[in-house]
């Protein structure tokens, strides 16, 4: 009897919990489909849904029907909640608080938590972008305890060196960026050529679009 070695397609789980950047994690998804050798897994949480609403004009089932696999976060028995299921990465875009403290304690009180605390116990990249300001020593606590535990803390904060042109631009290299550091390169966007070595003379600083009182530095 001969062994069946194909691999099976890689499992990207993507978590959309309610804060605000739900836009982030679709994106996220929208780039995952266009791999074929990806099977994404996407929950969203009844908040995340809410936000989805008021964000981006999406339904829950809208963005399910982006994924391959949909999975509601009451579903503790799904295949996802299992070390015995392999997972490529898992990424929370965007993260709450409430997920990245149950997370942090392990108190696995939905899918979502149940499937981030498999990934850190299996070795698997965890990524959560949690979406707070300001943080707490609280909130930087729980962040410390997930990076120790080997998770990944990415705040989802937008490159402007880039001038992106767009509230699109920024989310897409938000995106991109996640799903490059948890593995998946295929992903990544434009690569920073660096500036020109000669530097003495840089272009003056334009302050004419500046109103009065907003502080710009002159230093």
């Amino acid at each position: 009897m001969s062994l069946n070695r194909q691999e099976p397609p890689s499992r990207v789980v993507v978590a959309i919990t309610g804060a605000s950047g739900v836009g982030i994690g679709v994106r996220m998804l929208d780039l995952l489909r266009q791999d074929p050798g990806i099977t994404s897994h996407v929950v969203i949480s009844k908040a995340g849904a809410m936000t989805l609403q008021q964000e981006c004009d999406l339904s829950q089932s809208d963005v399910e029907a982006m994924a391959d696999v949909a999975h509601r976060p009451s579903h503790i028995g799904a295949s996802i909640a299992s070390g015995s299921t392999p997972v490529a990465a898992m990424l929370v875009a965007p993260c709450t608080v409430r997920t990245l403290s149950a997370i942090a304690t392990g108190v696995s009180e939905n899918l979502i938590a149940r499937a981030a605390d498999v990934c850190l116990k299996e070795g698997t990249p965890l990524l959560l972008m949690v979406r707070e300001s300001p943080l707490h020593r609280g909130h930087i606590a729980a962040m410390d305890a997930v990076a120790k535990a080997g998770g990944i803390i990415a705040p989802p904060v937008p490159a402007f060196y880039t001038r992106p042109s767009s509230v699109n631009d920024i989310i897409d290299g938000l995106a991109r960026r996640a799903l490059v550091r948890v593995g998946l390169t295929q992903f990544r966007g434009n690569q920073w050529k660096g500036l020109p070595a000669d530097r003495s003379n840089p272009p003056a600083l334009d302050l004419s679009a500046s109103g009065p009182g907003e502080g710009v530095s002159r230093g």
